[in-house]
């Protein structure tokens, strides 16, 4: 491959987008080894460089942080917006954290938050493997790359597993699940990162990122979060997936085989039936042990005693 094309190619691409978005942007030059562009508004300046070699194509941008040019440049370029603008594989961080959850929309169940800690070397590999949003993959190849995305990472995971007892018990204390969500989320990152530096994190959007940044320790606070729509494109991100499906998989297969009776995910005129014939044979103080208490389910069944 001609990596030299491609990121002149890429950053092209850039250009072409920013500019959609008003921003005042040079056109690209070739300088050692990258090609670069001068982005700008009113205010801000930086600069984006497309590097090429032997090791293939990175995207790097030079400027303030914690602007708000530099914060719309990154959301443009690694963010939802390139992946709707290019059908070619997207342009993902040197190293990140990618986050992901399961189980928040299933009556029945846990809730399952996971973190990946890639560098472009493992996620070479885990795209290799096949790795990809866990909802597009079957519960067996979900377990087999489970434990392949363990082996390959090594101590860059981290799963935090919220059972229905204590899931109810938090979501008594914060109120709301997005609140709820984002305090696995940070636990999760910061199990990482109490053992490895990273300068990014990646989550699917589900509420106002300072939701994640409020809950964060000391380490997690100097991390640069972002949250997109669809995140799963990032291999960190699916990776987590997998990871947090697992074991909510491994959870519906242990309850069932507990209580002889097929237990149905999700929300559903199934899981209402289901949870009323539970609620009829065990009663709800055993019930309210598997389930999540303020879904609507609740209020049916009980109303049916």
């Amino acid at each position: 491959m001609n990596y030299q094309i491609t990121a002149k190619n890429q950053i092209n691409k850039y250009i072409s987008l920013l500019r959609q978005e008003g921003l005042i942007v040079s056109e690209a030059e070739e300088g050692n080894y990258c090609f670069e562009s001068n982005i700008r508004n009113t205010s801000e300046k930086l600069k984006i460089m497309v590097y090429f070699g032997i090791k293939g194509v990175k995207t790097v941008i030079q400027g303030n942080k914690s602007g708000n040019l530099f914060k719309m440049t990154e959301e443009i370029i690694f963010g939802k917006k390139f992946f709707e603008f290019s059908n070619v594989e997207i342009t993902e961080p040197e190293e990140y954290i990618g986050t992901d959850e399961s189980g928040k929309g299933d009556y029945f169940g846990p809730l399952v938050i996971a973190a990946v800690l890639v560098d472009k070397e493992i996620s070479s590999e885990l795209k290799s493997l096949g790795v990809r949003d866990s909802k597009l993959l079957s519960g067996s190849a979900v377990s087999k790359l489970s434990a392949s995305i363990k082996k390959i990472t090594g101590d860059k995971w981290a799963v935090v597993f919220i059972s229905p007892q204590k899931y109810n018990e938090l979501y008594s204390r914060f109120g709301n699940l997005n609140r709820l969500l984002a305090w696995g989320h940070s636990r999760a990152m910061e199990n990482i990162l109490s053992k490895h530096d990273a300068g990014i994190a990646i989550s699917d959007k589900f509420g106002d990122e300072s939701l994640i940044k409020n809950t964060l320790f000391e380490k997690g606070k100097k991390i640069n979060l972002y949250q997109y729509n669809k995140a799963e494109k990032y291999t960190a991100v699916a990776a987590a997936s997998i990871l947090a499906r697992n074991e909510l998989n491994r959870w519906f297969i242990l309850q069932e085989k507990k209580l002889n009776v097929t237990i149905p995910k999700g929300a559903s005129d199934a899981v209402d039936k289901a949870a009323g014939e539970l609620l009829k044979q065990y009663g709800w103080d055993k019930l309210k042990e598997i389930v999540k208490e303020h879904f609507k389910t609740t209020k049916k069944i009980l109303n049916q005693v």
